[in-house]
């Protein structure tokens, strides 16, 4: 539909629409920086979404049954501010709008989850949006199923582009989501053609309207400008079982000299072409100025949903105390009252009864006397659910029949599987964790920085985490993945040396309320080195001292994992020689960093010579060995300095110089 059709024919949806394209350009302008082009392009269909079929209250936006709405093109942010000012949410303020990308604003360049209510998650990098929807979806379905449709009952929509729809992930995403039947999930596809480069064309002749409906969607396609095909094919996706995509047919940077170009895509600044622009809208007014009969229709929708948030908050209250208090604990993400003292019998059993086993069995051992307690957790694999040991016999297993299940076969999709964890502890009341082979972080990378950035406590589940794993080989054998994620801000990498580690450390990470945690687990068995049980959750501390020298201290040997145990035959090969030596396990330097000056300095006094084990690269062990009171001339370290080899763990070890035996010498050449 044309813009002299669109203004004859509605003009009161044309003047709300023009709201945000408005707002788009001026903000933009006055930054002098942003991307214009795809607000000005999907107004008409956000505008639709918002007075139709949103259910949502801007005076309560945290209304835990409304439906969620997601920029999945986050590079489009202005559409997403202008109809959070528009629709009256009370920290969106036209001030901010006029800050757009300025230092402070709640208005960044991309959006931000947690800096303004209604961004529902953070967008930008391209295709976590519509990935993150599935998880939003899935555990509106998880939630339905097992509070029931009086708590919760909504949809999950999308607006997602070109470039989201090119990515990788989408795929991920999408099979996913097919395969599950999420018929709550809506994409509406900014079909516009075009990209920074050019037309679509340039470098892609995906037919995608094919692509969905193969991957078991029902897709409607309509012209993205008209105001009743839009409203029509959104009740219908409404009613499929499916996950419905809607091809909505756009001009991006509509009315402008650069509509339908690769200019269009970004700033639109030419005071030249604004003026145009807005002449061809019919938009007599100031920059940033909305008429009264426009604010205020846009208004009314905001406070649409009031009526039917009020009844739901009358159905919660009607419930009993006990549910009430449920409900509120699992949204708040707090863990379960029984976790700590259910940890504690778990330590308690494991330090009597000593099993040698890889952490990653540990882990299973710690989720099966958790997700009886947490019935908000929810797990799964990427294909490796045997030897991630990722699944409990309590969970259920979640599909089109069992919505109440709580276990996932995410399939192999790694960074799908990492986008949906973050979606699903978005939408709230949900502890999701997943896992895959510690060197495939690399695939899931993209999805676990997110994580960092929005700190949602999404718990990775991390095994085969170093050369330990053996034959597979270099291609499996994490070497440079533990500095990788070390280095990523606002991550807990924890790397525990046997079963009660483990239990601590999924302790913490369930407790966390915005730090995800990754979990490095082992594929050999360990030997129990926590042998004395205490109440104290020692990996709460993030390094601490296992073993104490018997000899004059001499030296402080630092480790993680499955290195522990390296360490401790070391000690005891040098306090043979009278070397008295210090074994300081290190499962999580995040949190250790984190203690005050005086811990730090019990576990790493001044004095001895220091020395590292770690079954990885050396890089940032040098923060611990001649940082914090060492010296430079006084540490060492052992490990790996460059890439793995497929052979048996125990020869693996001995090839690369990862013994015991090479621990004590190193630490006997540094004290001469």
């Amino acid at each position: 539909m044309d813009i002299a059709s669109l203004r004859k024919k509605h003009p009161e949806h044309w003047n709300k629409a023009c709201a945000i394209r408005t707002l788009t350009l001026d903000a933009v302008a006055a930054a002098n920086s942003g991307h214009s082009g795809m607000p000005m392009g999907m107004a008409d269909v956000a505008t639709v979404l918002f007075e139709k079929h949103l259910k949502f209250d801007a005076s309560a936006p945290d209304w835990a049954d409304r439906d969620r709405f997601i920029l999945s093109a986050g590079h489009g942010s202005m559409l997403l501010y202008a109809l959070l000012y528009l629709t009256g949410y009370e920290d969106m303020t036209l001030e901010e709008i006029k800050n757009f990308r300025q230092l402070g604003a709640k208005t960044a360049g991309h959006p931000e989850y947690g800096h303004a209510k209604g961004i529902e998650t953070t967008t930008g990098p391209l295709g976590q949006g519509i990935a993150n929807s599935v998880g939003f979806a899935i555990a509106e379905e998880v939630q339905r199923a097992r509070l029931g449709r009086k708590l919760v009952d909504h949809h999950t929509y999308v607006i997602a582009g070109d470039g989201c729809l090119m990515e990788g992930v989408s795929q991920e995403a999408i099979g996913l989501a097919g395969k599950h039947e999420l018929g709550r999930l809506i994409v509406l596809w900014d079909n516009n053609n075009i990209t920074i480069d050019g037309t679509v064309e340039l470098s892609d002749k995906t037919d995608q309207v094919m692509r969905f409906k193969a991957s078991g969607w029902q897709v409607i396609e309509i012209d993205g400008h008209d105001p009743q095909a839009i409203d029509e094919a959104i009740a219908k996706a409404k009613k499929s079982r499916k996950p419905s995509m809607i091809a909505c047919k756009t001009h991006i940077a509509l009315g402008s000299s650069a509509q339908d170009t690769s200019k269009g895509h970004g700033a639109l600044t030419d005071a030249k072409l604004i003026e145009d622009t807005r002449d061809a809208y019919g938009w007599s007014y100031g920059p940033f100025e909305i008429p009264k009969d426009v604010k205020s229709a846009w208004e009314k929708i905001g406070a649409r949903g009031k009526a039917e948030r009020q009844a739901w908050e009358d159905r919660l209250a009607a419930m009993s105390s006990n549910k009430q208090n449920e409900f509120a604990r699992i949204m708040a993400g707090e863990p379960s009252k029984k976790l700590s003292a259910t940890i504690k019998a778990l330590k308690k059993q494991i330090s009597e009864s000593k099993p040698k086993v890889a952490t990653r069995k540990a882990s299973e051992m710690a989720l099966e006397v958790i997700n009886p307690i947490m019935p908000e957790t929810f797990g799964g694999s990427a294909d490796l659910t045997g030897s991630n040991n990722t699944l409990t016999a309590d969970m259920g297993v979640f599909s089109p029949d069992n919505r109440k299940g709580r276990y996932m076969y995410y399939g192999v999709r790694e960074h799908g599987m990492a986008a949906a964890m973050n979606g699903l502890n978005l939408h709230g009341g949900i502890k999701a964790y997943g896992g895959t082979f510690m060197c495939f972080t690399d695939y899931a990378r993209g999805a676990m920085r997110l994580s960092a950035l929005m700190g949602v406590p999404v718990t990775y589940v991390m095994t085969h985490d170093s050369i330990g794993l053996g034959e597979d080989g270099p291609t499996h054998q994490p070497v440079e993945h533990l500095a990788m994620l070390r280095a990523t801000p606002n991550i807990n990498v924890f790397r525990p040396a046997d079963a009660v580690e483990t239990a601590e450390a999924w302790e913490v990470a369930l407790s966390s309320k915005s730090t995800p945690s990754v979990l490095a687990l082992s594929r050999q068995g360990l030997p129990t080195v926590r042998t004395d049980h205490t109440t104290k959750n020692q990996v709460a501390m993030g390094a601490y001292v296992l073993a104490e020298a018997v000899s004059k201290r001499q030296a402080i040997l630092l480790a993680t994992g499955s290195e522990i145990e390296i360490a401790l035959a070391a000690k005891e090969l040098l306090e043979a020689d009278g070397i008295g030596t210090r074994v300081v396990s290190m499962p999580c330097w995040e949190i250790f960093e984190e203690q005050d000056e005086k811990y730090r300095r019990k576990i790493l006094p001044a004095g001895p010579v220091r020395v590292a084990i770690e079954a990885g690269i050396r890089f940032g062990w040098d923060r611990w060995l001649f940082g914090e009171r060492g010296k430079r001339e006084k540490s060492g370290f052992v490990g790996m300095h460059g890439f793995g080899a497929s052979a048996p763990a125990g020869t693996l070890y001995k090839h690369f110089g990862i013994t015991a035996e090479e621990t004590a010498q190193k630490v006997r050449d540094l004290l001469r």
